[in-house]
């Protein structure tokens, strides 16, 4: 099977948009959270995200603050705005989904979090150290993260006592060896300076990896976040993906 993976869509349309058509033919999709925030178009993101073919989706702590379930004085000055926004926008269907998504979903293959196994809502991965120890906190041999917006692979080998860390050349197939933790970037707000909408394909029966990019019109987005009165540097960030 041909799995989309995508991660912190931050309710933007159009990445999503770009993403999806990119992609073309998928039998299956794997959303890791952060579908809203930021972004001007947070209803829109969640409606196509509900509807793509055999979903799998977990809360990221964007989601989970849009709809009141965590204090939004945890986020930075500008995120809080942002959320203020985001939870006036959302409606009631959205604020329902949104909920009734779970925290990780573990399967025998594959591990779904947003931001690591140990802490599903909040730690980064975004040091090796924090890698090894969250070896510790999965079973599969398989883990798919978000929360960071950059694209990571991180392999650990507990033969030989080896673990493996970087960033994935984009448009790089690798070979699922070992155990994995695996990121495949942002689609709406990277942050890897690369502005292109981020995503990966999960090979199940090759099992194999593909990073991918896709650009979209980011001036377009632009303008509407302004319109939006959401914060400019929320604009400004994605034409240097910072």
């Amino acid at each position: 099977m041909r799995i989309l993976v995508i991660s912190d869509i931050h309710a933007n349309l159009d990445a999503l948009n770009a993403v999806i058509n990119d992609a073309i033919n998928f039998d299956g999709v794997m959303c890791l959270g952060d579908i809203v925030g930021y972004g001007p178009e947070p209803n829109e993101c969640i409606e196509i995200v509900k509807k793509l073919p055999n979903l799998k989706c977990i809360k990221g702590n964007h989601d989970v603050a849009a709809v009141g379930d965590i204090d939004i004085s945890l986020f930075n000055q500008e995120a809080k705005e942002s959320m203020l926004l985001t939870q006036a926008l959302l409606t009631q269907e959205s604020i329902t989904f949104i909920r009734q998504l779970p925290e990780i979903i573990e399967e025998s293959d594959v591990t779904m979090v947003h931001g690591s196994p140990r802490n599903p809502i909040w730690e980064y991965i975004l040091e090796p150290y924090i890698a090894r120890i969250n070896f510790e906190f999965f079973k599969s041999d398989l883990c798919f993260v978000g929360h960071s917006h950059q694209p990571l692979v991180s392999s650990w080998d507990a033969d030989e006592g080896v673990l493996e860390w970087g960033a994935p050349q984009q448009g790089k197939t690798i070979n699922l060896i070992n155990r994995m933790i695996i990121n495949p970037g942002s689609v709406g707000q990277p942050r890897d300076y690369d502005p292109r909408a981020a995503y990966g394909i999960y090979h199940t029966s090759l099992k194999r990896f593909e990073f991918k990019r896709v650009e979209y019109d980011i001036a377009s987005v632009q303008k509407k976040i302004l319109e939006r009165k959401l914060p400019y540097r929320h604009a400004e960030r994605l034409f240097s993906g910072w």
